[in-house]
């Protein structure tokens, strides 16, 4: 079985002879019937690099945002202006997407060119 999904069992009765699923009779097993749930994808929201953008403001957004500390905000704006790009979390699509959304109009609102991006892991 892969790490993504897991099985859980679940007792399925077998039914009397009229077809009557509610009903256990002697003689009736309970069956397992396993499901597998598979764990939804995830997405990496990433910041990337610029020359306009101030250091300070990037560990504002890194904190208003991601709700990192200060010192893992400014460890990844230190990755982020060394690397070009560092990943700031990992989300659902749906809450990836509106991180990106906000980040993005925070930023245009103050004048900084920061540019913010999701990708799938």
């Amino acid at each position: 079985m892969d790490s993504g999904s897991f099985a859980i069992p679940i007792p399925v009765l077998s039914g009397d002879r009229d077809g009557n699923p509610d009903e256990l009779h002697e003689g009736h097993v309970i069956e397992d019937s396993k499901i597998k749930v598979k764990r939804p994808v995830r997405y990496k929201v990433l910041l990337h690099n610029d020359d306009y953008t101030t250091m300070e403001f990037v560990v504002v957004i890194l904190q208003k945002f991601f709700h990192k500390k200060q010192y893992e905000a400014e460890s990844i704006m230190s990755k982020i202006h060394k690397d070009g790009m560092a990943v700031c979390g990992i989300y659902t699509f749906e809450v990836a997407e509106s991180k990106k959304v906000k980040v993005t109009q925070y930023s245009e609102d103050f004048g900084h060119p920061l540019i913010c991006s999701i990708e799938s892991e």
